[in-house]
């Protein structure tokens, strides 16, 4: 599998996209976890990871979105964006997950990226609008990894992305991403309506076919305005994502990534691990993507790494995440999140103002919490990178 994929990367990359990769993303990553862990030591936990969602608009309309799409639109101004950039590369961290909405609507985003060659940035879009022009950009400036959300095939995509031919969209945009010869990945969030489709190994092979050197799996979490409970995954599904996921990846020449378990197979959250945090269009600094709730803002031109280092919200969310539960505490306990959130005078940071009662209507679900049921990792090269790279870091101690 490894040398497969290597293989891949030499022949279907242009060799500065690779190289960017291996030194942006893989040498100066790994440094970042280095960097993270020692400030750990000292009582601070700003993350090497910061996901960055930049505006709110959006073609489409998503079952299960927690952005506020059909709001008036908010972009992160231009500076705002560019400072927290600045600010984290003084604390050594390099990798930035850049959001929306649709980031690919968000104007003057190349400039920003091209002035930050010494990062690395992942851009999730639906791709349609990720054209032939776009994947030229991307090639140009080398420090940018396109990762392309399909949920589903023709029919369930288009159901589940409130669009007409999205899957074919996305399939247009995996190509012009082939032919700029980029470093390109899928994402996907399982549910109900797409497990059977997008968890097969037949799936995999006609990503590989197409030019995708990295997937990653989600599991789908119903929160927002819109959460459309039925597709949540049952506790046997999710058992099913996680065994099959260990099981391809020794096999398969490409990268089959999560979010959720440590290389024992012990569930984690990445916001109570302190891995990554979340700051939306407005400058709130949240837990991560789905809760929307804040204490704190770079709006005022204050320093993003010292805000989340002296949070008490973040603190107490850590302290609460930790003790109650090692999987989605959204999901399995929405009603001691909102206690937190009250207890905190938090600010409803969704954009639309219904933040308390949506997160009061939520019905404990299971997530990808395993007790006494782990998957240890198969493959000596993720137990290698999840050992030292993406771990709970003591949070569960």
């Amino acid at each position: 599998m490894l040398w497969s994929f290597a293989k891949r990367l030499f022949r279907e990359t242009d060799r500065k996209v690779w190289a960017s990769f291996a030194w942006n993303f893989g040498l100066k990553g790994m440094w970042s976890i280095w960097r993270f862990r020692r400030r750990r030591r000292r009582g601070q936990h700003f993350p090497p990871v910061l996901f960055l969602s930049i505006t709110t608009a959006c073609n489409l309309r998503c079952q299960g979105c927690w952005v506020s799409v059909t709001g008036p639109r908010r972009d992160m101004p231009p500076e705002q964006l560019d400072r927290i950039i600045a600010d984290a590369k003084r604390r050594g961290n390099f990798f930035f997950g850049i959001l929306g909405g649709e980031p690919l609507l968000y104007d003057g985003l190349w400039d920003i990226l091209g002035r930050h060659g010494d990062c690395y940035f992942q851009v999730f879009t639906n791709g349609t609008l990720l054209t032939e022009e776009v994947a030229r950009r991307m090639r140009r400036l080398a420090n940018v990894t396109p990762l392309v959300s399909i949920e589903g095939l023709e029919a369930v995509s288009d159901e589940r992305r409130g669009g007409r031919d999205v899957y074919a969209a996305a399939m247009d945009a995996l190509e012009h991403c082939r032919r700029n010869r980029l470093l390109t990945g899928v994402a996907t969030s399982l549910c109900q309506s797409n497990i059977d489709e997008l968890l097969t190994e037949s799936f995999l092979a006609e990503l590989i076919r197409r030019g995708v050197h990295y997937l990653w799996y989600y599991v789908y979490r119903p929160t927002g305005p819109l959460p459309s409970p039925e597709l949540a995954l049952t506790a046997e599904q999710v058992r099913r994502v996680r065994r099959f996921t260990v099981d391809v990846r020794p096999r398969t020449p490409m990268l089959v990534i999560d979010a959720f378990w440590d290389d024992q197979g012990r569930a984690l959250c990445p916001a109570a691990s302190g891995i990554s945090h979340h700051v939306n269009p407005w400058g709130d600094i949240e837990p991560c993507p789905p809760i929307q709730f804040s204490a704190e803002n770079v709006a005022d031109g204050a320093d993003v790494c010292s805000l989340i280092d002296s949070s008490r919200f973040f603190e107490d969310f850590r302290e609460l995440a930790a003790k109650t539960t090692r999987g989605c505490l959204l999901l399995e306990r929405p009603d001691l999140l909102r206690q937190l959130v009250l207890d905190h005078a938090a600010r409803d940071s969704t954009g639309r103002g219904t933040g308390l009662a949506e997160l009061a209507a939520m019905i404990p679900r299971c997530s990808h919490n395993m007790d006494g049921d782990a998957i240890p990792e198969r493959h000596w090269l993720y137990r290698l990178a999840k050992r030292h790279w993406f771990f709970s870091f003591g949070a569960y101690a």
